[in-house]
């Protein structure tokens, strides 16, 4: 009987395949257990961080992300990303423009994506790309001066240098795995290419990414424990506000957009912010999606709107189902998902290895906003987790979460995913599990 039923399913697979999974799908829906408080908790809690996510990321973060990286793609030229960031370049200046320029953004490990994406879609090195992945939410300088000052110097310090290592290090790792590989794509990208093909002075290209980069930082602009950080968190919206005036003027006078219609979508933004004025991220919107629309009925600028859209349906979906299962397994910082919190106190409750490679899976695993992970690890400490655990969850956190993977895979496929992630649990757990033990 098992032959033939093993003949029965080699003869049409597809209707196999779909039987199993609806079988599947039945059993997990009969056997859920609906109504147990933990369980309705966990989904309460995947519920409420899909809506916080929503709410304080998709807007402010990524929608400006898509932009960036649809300019990338339509404006960038492809000499420029193979001269400093494709795999013939010079390795130390590939690497170092690219943790530089991830360091400059100080973004969370999602909104990374797709800018990620923009310059690997360009030609940017395996090597290159994953350096810039991993730098932009990892050596985030806010997020290390408040580990500094709420954890401690010493475990500042440490997250400092054990992030720009992990940057270069990771980078060099990917790229001497995967050098044939990229041997090869090195060829087909600049097959039929015959130099720079961007049709603006340098100089624009640079003050338009510079004015989009700039409004991306100063609208996130958290609070935290510092006087200085929070002026500037107090002017947070007018110097965006100037910023996006800037960029205004730039796409007039370079792109020869028109003037007339950019007032028009000014005059819209305003009126929005008046008429809603707790609501910020409103006029936001309206002022991105104006952009948009602006770029699409222009012929020349149209491949900006459409690459913008392909970044947006190939992430969006996939960062918020993660958001979903990542708040069904762990919840929302200081609340539990299905996992109890206890659990993981006393699992990265000491200096051992063990509690140090829990920590960097769970690190991994878990989405942290900008800052977030410092009181999340204070909290943790206070409860007993050790300094090993702390660092690897530091080191691993930012940088990697489950949304976080789940797009990467469809940038580089799932093996090399695989080995990234590897990779950062692995350095994470190393770095940990001696920093914990031998000082």
């Amino acid at each position: 009987m098992t032959t033939r039923l093993r003949e029965l399913y080699a003869s049409n697979t597809r209707e196999g395949n779909l039987l199993f999974f609806m079988l599947a799908a039945f059993v997990l829906i009969y056997f859920v257990p609906a109504g147990t408080a933990r369980f309705d908790n966990a989904v309460l809690e995947a519920v409420r961080l899909t809506n916080w996510y929503a709410r304080e990321h998709v807007i402010l973060c990524l929608l400006p992300a898509f932009l960036i990286a649809g300019a990338m793609s339509a404006y960038i030229s492809q000499g420029a990303v193979m001269r400093y960031l494709g795999p013939e370049a010079s390795k130390p200046v590939a690497f170092s423009v690219a943790s530089v320029s991830g360091t400059l953004l100080a973004v969370c490990s999602c909104t990374v994506l797709p800018l990620f994406g923009g310059i690997y879609k360009r030609g940017a090195g395996l090597g290159a790309a994953i350096a810039f992945l991993y730098s932009g939410p990892a050596i985030n300088i806010m997020a290390v001066v408040v580990t500094a000052k709420v954890l401690g110097a010493e475990i500042g310090i440490a997250r400092a240098v054990g992030a720009i290592l992990f940057a270069l290090v990771i980078g060099t790792i990917m790229h001497l795995l995967y050098r044939k590989e990229e041997a090869q794509r090195t060829v087909k990208n600049t097959r039929g290419f015959g130099g720079d093909d961007a049709d603006k002075p340098t100089s624009a290209i640079v003050a338009f990414f510079a004015l989009m980069v700039g409004v991306l930082v100063f609208a996130n602009w958290a609070a935290a424990d510092s006087d200085t950080w929070m002026q500037i968190y107090a002017w947070k919206w007018q110097i965006t506000a100037l910023l996006s005036a800037m960029l205004a003027g730039l796409l007039v006078w370079r792109w020869h957009w028109p003037a007339s219609q950019l007032l028009m979508l000014a005059a819209v933004v305003v009126a929005a912010a008046v008429i809603v004025p707790g609501a910020p991220e409103l006029p936001f919107a309206l002022g991105i999606a104006g952009l948009m629309i602006i770029s699409a009925l222009r012929e020349q600028d149209r491949e900006w709107s459409a690459q913008s859209w392909d970044f947006a349906k190939q992430i969006l979906p996939l960062l918020l189902g993660g958001v979903f299962v990542a708040g069904f397994a762990l919840g929302r910082p200081g609340h539990e998902g299905i996992i109890p919190s206890e659990w993981v106190a006393v699992a990265v409750g000491d200096n051992t290895l063990s509690s140090t490679i829990i920590a960097s899976v769970l690190g991994a695993l878990m989405y942290f906003s900008t800052l977030t992970e410092v009181p999340i690890v204070d909290a943790l400490m206070g409860a007993g987790m050790g300094k090993g655990p702390a660092l690897a969850l530091l080191l691993a956190g930012p940088a990697l979460s489950l949304p976080n993977m789940l797009v990467i895979r469809t940038i580089l496929g799932t093996q090399k995913t695989v080995v990234y992630c590897a990779l950062v649990v692995v350095m994470a757990t190393i770095t940990g599990f001696a920093y914990g033990n031998w000082w």
